[in-house]
C-alpha cells in the first residue's frame, strides 16, 4: 500500500496490519515510481524461496 505524505513523498506500507493495528513501514521514496518498484521487489522476496 502506497501513501503520499504531506512531505510530498510517498511511504509503502504493508498490507497486514500487526497486532496493535499499525502497518509496517517498508520505506519512503521521493517518487511514486520508485515506490512501485520497490514494492514489486518486497513481492518478489516475500515468494523467492
Amino acid at each position: 500500500m502506497i501513501r503520499k505524505l504531506p512531505s510530498g513523498q510517498f511511504r509503502l506500507y504493508s498490507k497486514k496490519k500487526d497486532a496493535k493495528g499499525k502497518r509496517k513501514n517498508l520505506g519512503t521514496f521521493s517518487t511514486r515510481a520508485a515506490a512501485e518498484k520497490h514494492e514489486r521487489a518486497v513481492q518478489y522476496f516475500k515468494r523467492a524461496s
